[in-house]
């Protein structure tokens, strides 16, 4: 019998706020990852004229937006589930690109969300390279459509919920972009943003109190002719403390286990200009990283976004102090100098 995979049309100019689930026939065998991209190559030559590499370049030709206001997608088609303890999807949608997807009701916290949301307009602003955040709308019929989209823990199995949740975006296509999360020495040095990614994702992690170890992913597309890999800043979630927004700090928090990528670092000043566009973010730019961010990925207590806000603003004074206690305590900077 052919497989047959969900996807839905986007929102119809005719009648807005709504959508239509169609099945789109395959000639495979079973519903497999490939038969998932081949029916997202059909459905864009149907309703685009264009393969989904064709759609996704034209719309978002670079991995990450300078953007602080994404705005809001629509998930078309399930794509696969991702690794992560909060049990991601990956999910095509109706910009034509590919996101990472958390959804509120995750095992985790529904505060992961707005954590996400705020930390990746923060670093956006300060120059880091994070992928591009979403709010992605994930109709009932997507759910309904697809029954692996649940979470699985232990003996339990909840459903995923239709409604509001986060999206980062994928760096490519995926079956045109190789992305790993663990690259030998060699290669390591070679990333083409080791300085940003590295020495100034400690300094973020470090105002916004990260209270999960720091994971990267690297990519690179297949067809290019680049050799070396770019680097993402992912996984935000635990940002001021998970769900508990408050900022227990600690030196040997925020270090990234590899040292070789803190080469670089000879004292206070290789951490700029990071340090200083911190310090010079005032209160209304970095209120302005909250604006849609939905109420329901902020309970039990929405207004508590707002105060958590305050603290980050008052915290870019200690930032620098909070780098020297790192740097004294395991000493993970192997060329620091005490005279820098």
């Amino acid at each position: 019998m052919p497989a047959r995979v969900l996807i839905l049309n986007p929102i119809s100019n005719d009648c807005p706020g709504t959508g239509e689930a169609r099945m789109i026939t395959l000639y495979a065998g079973k519903s497999t990852r490939a038969s998932t991209h081949n029916a997202m190559r059909r459905y864009c030559q149907e309703v685009h004229g264009r393969s989904p590499i064709e759609v996704q370049s034209q719309a978002h030709p670079e991995p990450q937006a300078s953007s602080s206001s994404p705005g809001r997608v629509r998930a078309l088609a399930v794509v696969r589930r991702m690794r992560g303890r909060s049990h991601p999807w990956l999910l095509w949608c109706d910009d034509g690109c590919y996101y990472v997807v958390k959804f509120q009701n995750n095992p985790q916290h529904p505060r992961i969300l707005a954590n996400e949301m705020l930390a990746s307009r923060l670093a956006q602003m300060i120059g880091l390279p994070v992928p591009a955040p979403a709010v992605v709308v994930i109709p009932p019929e997507l759910v309904e459509g697809e029954p692996a989209l649940e979470f699985n823990s232990g003996n339990r199995s909840e459903r995923c919920v239709a409604g509001l949740h986060f999206g980062s975006r994928f760096p490519g296509p995926p079956e045109q972009t190789i992305v790993v999360d663990f690259l030998p020495d060699m290669l390591l040095r070679r990333v083409d943003n080791l300085v940003p990614l590295f020495v100034g994702g400690f300094v973020f992690d470090k105002w916004t109190c990260n209270c999960d170890g720091r994971q990267v992913v690297f990519f690179r597309h297949k067809d290019g002719t680049a050799y070396a890999y770019s680097g993402l800043l992912i996984d935000q979630g635990f940002c001021f403390n998970g769900g508990q927004w408050n900022f227990p700090d600690s030196p040997i928090r925020s270090l990234y286990p590899r040292r070789a990528v803190y080469d670089s670092v000879t004292g206070l000043q290789s951490f700029e200009p990071f340090l200083s566009r911190i310090r010079s973010l005032d209160l209304p730019n970095i209120e302005g990283c909250l604006a849609d961010i939905p109420s329901e990925w902020c309970l039990p207590d929405p207004q508590g976004l707002h105060a958590l806000v305050k603290r980050l603003y008052t915290r870019r004074g200690r930032l620098a102090d909070l780098v020297i206690d790192a740097a004294a305590s395991l000493r993970p900077f192997r060329n620091w100098s005490q005279s820098s």
